[in-house]
């Protein structure tokens, strides 16, 4: 939950914290714990009352539509025949994109090759100035 929060962000919420509730953090912090535990007794509540409902047992996770059909609706044949036709078109996308990677490194392979060669003729002649340009000033 905190992953994306280091060390010195967290010590900068905790201060704000202090700073808001000042004496009441103790029992804010009380507070929120108790609706957390609330909320996860409310969740296993509600999956025990389905799976007794649908008389097949149910987890949390479970809930999701894809998973529900998944687990509980679909056999492994009519999985694997769901699966079967659609294997294919992605087989056939994976070797399009795999050769289309392919290609990509040549090229890019090919590209670096040129960029490191010498070219002929600037190797042994010195850069010339850039001509100058007419400006507004000269013109008039």
């Amino acid at each position: 939950m905190l992953d994306n929060l280091n060390w010195w962000e967290i010590g900068a919420l905790l201060l704000l914290a202090l700073l808001i509730f000042g004496d009441r953090l103790p029992a804010v912090i009380t507070d929120g714990l108790r609706l957390v535990r609330n909320l996860r007794n409310m969740a296993r509540n509600a999956t025990g009352d389905l799976s007794r409902e649908l008389g097949t047992d149910i987890q949390l996770e479970d809930l999701h539509p894809k998973a529900f059909i998944r687990k509980h609706l679909l056999s492994e044949e009519d999985e694997a025949a769901i699966r079967k036709p659609l294997q294919g078109v992605y087989d056939n996308l994976r070797a399009d994109v795999s050769g289309v990677h392919n290609d990509l490194k040549d090229v890019a392979n090919a590209a670096d090759l040129r960029s490191n060669e010498p070219r002929s003729g600037t190797a042994t002649s010195t850069p010339s100035a850039p001509a100058p340009r007419a400006s507004y000033d000269d013109a008039t």
